[in-house]
C-alpha cells in the first residue's frame, strides 16, 4: 500500500513537465560552464570566447586572474534524470555587462542552481537577488576550488542571508556525479515546494 508521502511525491512529479528548463547561474568564474560540461549527456553548446584586452578594467578578475575565456551568451546541455524527467541546462554569462540577458534565459525555467565561489562570495549576490525577486526556486551549490577555504554550508547561508528553505550544498563542478546531485537536489526542492501540505 502506497504511503501518503509517496502519493504526494507522485502527484508532485506529475505536475513537473517531462522537458524541464534549469538555469545555472553565479558570478564570473564560478564554474557554470564546467558544471554544464561535466554533467551534460550531449556535447554541450558553449559560447566561451577568449578574453581580450577590452575586458580588462571592465570585468572583475579578482581571484580568477588566470581565467582566459568567458561565456558571452549562454551554455547549454542536457541530462536525463529518470524516465520521466529530462533537464535542459542553460548557463548564464557571469559578467554584469551581460546581465540584461538573464530575463530572457529564465523565462519558463522550473528552477535554478546558483554556483558560489567562496573566494569571491559577493559575486553570486546578484544571482541570489535575481531569483528571489522573481520567485524562482533555487539551490546554492558551493563549488570546491583548489586552495579555497572550506566554509561550511551554514556559514555560506549566513553570509548570503538565505532563507532556511533554500538548500545549500557543497559540490565539485568538475565531477559528473557531484553536479548531478546538485541538479537532483534542485528538482527535489521544487517538488517539495509543490507537494500538498499534510492535513491533521
Amino acid at each position: 500500500m502506497a504511503s501518503a508521502d509517496s502519493e504526494n511525491r507522485s502527484s508532485a512529479y506529475e505536475a513537473i513537465p517531462q522537458a524541464v528548463k534549469i538555469i545555472v547561474a553565479g558570478g564570473f568564474g564560478a564554474g557554470k560552464t564546467t558544471l554544464v560540461g561535466a554533467v551534460s549527456e550531449i556535447t554541450p553548446l558553449s559560447t566561451e570566447e577568449v578574453m581580450t584586452e577590452a575586458s580588462y578594467g571592465v570585468d572583475d578578475l579578482g581571484g580568477v586572474e588566470n581565467k582566459t575565456t568567458t561565456t558571452v551568451a549562454l551554455d547549454f546541455g542536457r541530462i536525463t534524470i529518470n524516465d520521466d524527467i529530462v533537464l535542459y541546462l542553460f548557463g548564464t554569462p557571469g559578467q554584469d555587462r551581460f546581465w540584461f540577458m538573464w530575463d530572457e534565459l529564465v523565462e519558463g525555467a522550473l528552477g535554478a542552481v546558483v554556483l558560489a565561489d567562496t573566494r569571491r562570495l559577493d559575486t553570486c549576490f546578484h544571482a541570489v537577488d535575481f531569483f528571489e525577486q522573481r520567485g524562482v526556486p533555487f539551490v546554492v551549490a558551493v563549488n570546491r576550488f583548489d586552495g579555497s577555504t572550506p566554509y561550511r554550508a551554514e556559514e555560506v547561508r549566513e553570509a548570503l542571508d538565505l532563507s532556511d528553505t533554500v538548500p545549500v550544498l557543497v559540490a565539485d563542478a568538475r565531477e559528473r556525479e557531484s553536479a548531478k546531485e546538485v541538479l537532483v537536489s534542485l528538482v527535489t526542492h521544487v517538488i517539495d515546494g509543490r507537494r500538498p501540505a499534510m492535513s491533521g
